[in-house]
């Protein structure tokens, strides 16, 4: 897989050198607050969640793209598709998320980057509908889902942890419709 891009971003596989900067961002209390139980990631559980993404990747051939900025190359997070196991009651199901590092919040970016994940779910992986989960009380999480055109299914309370979630999809005919296929 070549990646993929838009004007301002790269949405490509991982490499190295993206530890170090994804090890910052998974380390940042308020980067993570809303993400599983809220705890930060070490830099080892850093180094096993690259290495799952990177397997999931070859087993599956869609997953997390490293997000990079165009103009400066510097890693702003990730953005792709995953399958969320952990819940089942969403299950059979393909996920999109997104986390970025704080200087990246308010941009557009996470936005910019799922619209194209979204695209590539639909026209590359051959999904016919693609969901999204968030922490209740994530409200800017929210707003992207929004502008994806997503549309609420349901709240759940994950059992691994006890969290309130909503559960947003959105099908291949909606994201054609709305974002010209």
């Amino acid at each position: 897989m070549a990646g993929l891009g838009t004007e301002r971003l790269v949405l490509r596989r991982w490499r190295e050198e993206d530890l170090e900067p994804l090890a910052v961002i998974d380390g940042d209390p308020e980067v993570m607050r809303f993400i599983g139980d809220g705890s930060v990631r070490t830099r080892e559980q850093t180094v096993a969640a690259l290495a799952l993404m990177e397997r999931r990747w070859d087993e599956r051939g869609f997953g997390l793209f490293a997000v990079e900025l165009r103009e400066t190359g510097e890693l702003a997070g990730w953005v792709g598709l995953n399958v969320p196991g952990s819940l089942p009651e969403v299950m059979p199901a393909v996920e999109i998320g997104w986390r970025l590092g704080r200087p990246f919040w308010g941009r557009g970016i996470a936005t910019e980057a799922a619209r194209e994940a979204l695209r590539f779910g639909f026209t590359e992986v051959g999904l016919d509908r693609i969901i999204s989960i968030c922490h209740i009380n994530h409200h800017a999480s929210a707003r992207i889902m929004a502008k994806l055109g997503m549309r609420h299914e349901r709240e759940m309370t994950v059992p691994a942890h006890g969290q309130r979630v909503r559960v947003l999809a959105i099908t291949r005919s909606e994201f054609d419709v709305i974002h010209g296929g």
